[in-house]
């Protein structure tokens, strides 16, 4: 018998926003493991919540590894019977005009944020539709919709995951599964530099903040499906 208690997996959970998302769950009693590349990084977080009182399971996950995002999938699934929500939280980017980055680049950019949210989906929604529920929520960028100079394959990535997730949604459409795009504006983490971060701190979101609006996603009425949300600084978008 699988339990009442919500399994929640959060990629890119040791850093930034999924960091912040991964202890709001943990605080409302959910069981949560949380997915980066570094295993020392997830290590670290484990400890910094534990001295919260909460706890986190950490599984190192290479999202742009289709053999180890099923390997991670499959474990959680194994040891926990189900996963109520993924969250896609991994990303990276390169500030850099498109003719300055180079292929690799470029190609990692892509591989992380549209292919690895995209090979998470695949893995999760499978057992979400034999099971009638589940949540994904993707988070996304309003560098999707708006023009952001020196971010040419980050926009593409996750203008990308916003439109799969739209086709996704409207397939699986009446059967108990909702995947949601959160498009967060300027949030104040380590994808930015340091300096601009001193320059800007003051005008850009903080990943507490957008973690309490994804878990009130996550506690909405199984009826109902917030499918896109645009969250910006109350100053409006950050001049770069």
């Amino acid at each position: 018998m699988k339990s009442d208690t919500k399994i929640i997996w959060v990629t890119g959970g040791s850093s930034g926003i999924g960091q912040a998302i991964a202890k709001n769950f943990a605080k409302i009693n959910c069981k949560v493991y949380i997915s980066s590349r570094r295993n020392t990084e997830l290590e670290r977080t484990a400890k910094l919540f534990s001295k919260e009182k909460l706890k986190v399971h950490p599984l190192p996950c290479n999202v742009a590894s289709e053999t180890n995002v099923i390997a991670v999938a499959k474990q959680i699934l194994r040891e926990s019977d189900k996963i109520d929500c993924l969250v896609n939280c991994a990303g990276i980017t390169s500030f850099k005009n498109a003719v300055d980055s180079s292929n690799r680049e470029i190609k990692d950019i892509i591989n992380t944020n549209l292919l690895g949210s995209i090979f998470c989906m695949k893995a999760v929604l499978p057992e979400m539709i034999k099971q009638k529920s589940g949540l994904v929520i993707n988070i996304s960028s309003t560098a999707a919709e708006k023009i952001y100079t020196g971010s040419a394959a980050y926009s593409a990535s996750k203008a990308g995951l916003n439109a799969f997730s739209k086709v996704v949604r409207e397939e699986i459409r009446g059967l108990g599964v909702k995947i949601v795009n959160v498009l967060p504006g300027p949030t104040e983490t380590q994808m930015w530099s340091h300096e601009q971060r001193k320059k800007s701190a003051d005008l850009m979101m903080k990943p507490e903040d957008l973690a309490h609006i994804i878990v009130s996603i996550f506690l909405q009425p199984d009826n109902i499906v917030t499918e896109e949300i645009f969250i910006r600084p109350i100053t409006g978008d950050l001049v770069i």
